[in-house]
């Protein structure tokens, strides 16, 4: 089994991304709600090993997008902490951001959503910020500040 996860997690290493994000939600006493989501991407003409992922992993969803790629997205803090835990001793250039994404999932499963301390807030900022400091992304991404805004956390 073993062999697998080392595939996965190369996989991952290379045409994957790990993403913490924060979502508004008109509901609930943050007005956010945190997303935890691997995500493996390749050509739509070779999606045949992101089945084999899907399959390999007991979920996921796939999607076909218009720019010829193939996804293949995992969400919930349960499931990506369950993942993680098992591709993190093979992971090579994104350890950090699985480490980051560990901890946010067993944080996230642990506590009641509606009721994170200021503490568990600054916590997930900082690994929001290590996550998608690791990423490269088109869009802009969110300063520190920007997110301790977001969450009531300055003076």
């Amino acid at each position: 089994m073993n062999v697998r996860w080392a595939y996965i997690a190369g996989f991952l290493d290379g045409d994957g991304s790990l993403m913490l994000q924060v979502k508004r939600r008109k509901d609930g006493a943050l007005k956010r709600r945190f997303m935890c989501t691997i995500c493996f991407y390749q050509d739509t003409r070779h999606e045949a090993p992101l089945r084999w992922i899907q399959e390999t992993l007991g979920i996921g969803y796939l999607s076909r997008r218009r720019d010829g790629m193939t996804e293949l997205r995992v969400n919930g803090y349960e499931q990506v902490a369950r993942i993680m835990k098992l591709l993190l001793p093979f992971l090579r250039f994104k350890k950090r951001q699985a480490q980051a994404m560990y901890r946010a999932a067993k944080l996230l499963m642990r506590v009641n959503r509606r009721r994170l301390t200021p503490r568990q807030l600054t916590v997930l900022v900082e690994l929001i910020l290590v996550i998608q400091a690791e990423n490269y992304v088109t869009r802009k991404k969110r300063t520190r500040p920007e997110l301790l805004r977001m969450f009531g956390l300055t003076p």
